[in-house]
C-alpha cells in the first residue's frame, strides 16, 4: 500500500527564520534563503558557467523544502544570456508543504521582486499532494520540474524510471543529525548511478559521514568557506575513472 502524504508545518523561529518542527532544523540561513541558495548550490556548482553551449541541463535536488533552490535556478535560467534551451530540475520530497503554506512561506522569506513572479506560479502549478512522480511545465514546455513525493528510499526506483541522468547535484535536506534518513549510503549509491561522468555537486554540510560516503560512491570534495560564515561546506564532482 502506497504511504499517504504527511504534509510539512510551516513555523517560523522568533527571527522569522523557517523552521521544521519534526526535525527541529531551519530551512535556510537566518541571512537569507535566496542567498543561500545562491552561493550554495548554484555557485558551487559552477553555474552558470557549467551550462555554457549546452543544449540541456539537469539538477537533481534531495530535499525540495520551500523550494528556494529551484526558484533561485530558475531565475538565473531565465536571464542568463547562454542559457541552455532546456532545463529540468527533478527533486525528492517526502514532506511537502500545502500550495497555501508554500505561498505563505514565499512571501515570508522572498526578498527579491524578481523571482515573486516565479513564486507564484509554482504555487499556482502545485499539484495535490499525493505519492509519486508530479511533472510540471514552465517557460512554454522548456523548464521541466519533476517533484517526487516519496520517502527517499523508495524514490530512486521512479528516478531511475524516468531515465534521468544529473550535470549538477543539490545535497540538500537538513542536518545529517538532525535527517540521517536523508544521508545513507543508498542515497549516495543511487546518486552515483545518476551522476553524469563529469556532473558536479554541492552541499552546505561537511560532516564527516557526509564526505566519506562522497569518496566511497566515486565523488571527490573540496572544502569551502561555508555561507554567512559558516566554516565550511562541500562542493565537488564525479571522480574521473
Amino acid at each position: 500500500m502506497t504511504t499517504p502524504i504527511l504534509p510539512a508545518s510551516l513555523a517560523f523561529r522568533a527571527d522569522g527564520t523557517p523552521f521544521c518542527p519534526r526535525h527541529d532544523d531551519i530551512y535556510h540561513s537566518a541571512s537569507g534563503a535566496l542567498a543561500q541558495a545562491r552561493y550554495v548550490f548554484l555557485q558551487g556548482n559552477g553555474l552558470p558557467e557549467r551550462w555554457r553551449g549546452q543544449a540541456s541541463f539537469n539538477v537533481i535536488e534531495t530535499g525540495f523544502g520551500m523550494g528556494v533552490n529551484f526558484l533561485a535556478t530558475w531565475s538565473m535560467w531565465r536571464t542568463h544570456p547562454s542559457r541552455p534551451e532546456r532545463l529540468e530540475f527533478v527533486s525528492i520530497e517526502k514532506h511537502p508543504f500545502s500550495a497555501d503554506d508554500l505561498r505563505r512561506a514565499h512571501a515570508a522569506i522572498i526578498d527579491d521582486a524578481s523571482i515573486n513572479p516565479l513564486a507564484d506560479e509554482l504555487a499556482c502549478a502545485w499539484p495535490p499532494l499525493s505519492p509519486g512522480v508530479h511533472r510540471l511545465m514552465f517557460a512554454s514546455g522548456a523548464l521541466a520540474l519533476t517533484l517526487v513525493f516519496s520517502d527517499i528510499a523508495d524514490a530512486w526506483p521512479l528516478a531511475l524510471a524516468l531515465g534521468f541522468t544529473a550535470d549538477a547535484i543539490y545535497l540538500d535536506g537538513f542536518a545529517p543529525k538532525k535527517n540521517p534518513d536523508m544521508w545513507t549510503p543508498d542515497t549516495f549509491a543511487m546518486l552515483a548511478r545518476l551522476a553524469k561522468p563529469d556532473a558536479t555537486f554541492a552541499t552546505y554540510t561537511s560532516a564527516g559521514l557526509v564526505k566519506r560516503a562522497l569518496l566511497e560512491h566515486g565523488f571527490v570534495y573540496r572544502k569551502t568557506p561555508g555561507f554567512a560564515g559558516k566554516r565550511a561546506m562541500l562542493t565537488g564532482q564525479r571522480a574521473t575513472r
